[in-house]
């Protein structure tokens, strides 16, 4: 999706609101991607997402072609109706985050659970067998 953005090239010295957050008028959120830590241990990956305030039924993970993709989705509406008007206000929450996975991750075993505003990824290792490079051919 292609969008239209204004872009100021003029350094933080110079323009005071250069490098502020745009904030959502009709939400407190800050159109960000929610930072991820990554931790490697001796059974797979764990990731942890940051992502307080948001409702776990609007999140979604999937895997495909080697490729974790984490997003969340979520539309927020108020309708205000007096007997002269009748105003409707609509806000979208979304982000995506994609993560190539190396080929020692066993997808089909990895978990999630959201606690605490923190979105928990287990990412489990697979023993990958190493084949032998020495093949020996018979002279004919």
């Amino acid at each position: 999706m292609a969008t239209l953005v204004r872009y100021n090239n003029v350094p933080s010295f110079f323009n005071p609101f250069y490098g502020r957050p745009v904030i959502n008028r009709y939400q407190n959120t800050t159109p960000n991607v929610p930072a991820v830590n990554v931790k490697e241990t001796e059974a797979g990956f764990q990731l942890e997402l940051a992502a307080p305030g948001l409702k776990k039924e609007d999140l979604k993970i999937n895997v495909e072609n080697n490729k974790l993709t984490i997003s969340y989705q979520s539309e927020v509406k108020t309708e205000e109706t007096t007997e002269k008007f009748t105003r409707q206000e609509f806000g979208f929450t979304s982000f995506e985050r994609s993560f190539r996975l190396p080929k020692t991750v066993n997808a089909d075993a990895i978990k999630a659970s959201y606690t605490d505003g923190i979105l928990t990824v287990e990412l489990p290792k697979v023993e990958v067998k190493e084949e032998k490079l020495v093949k020996e051919i018979v002279v004919a």
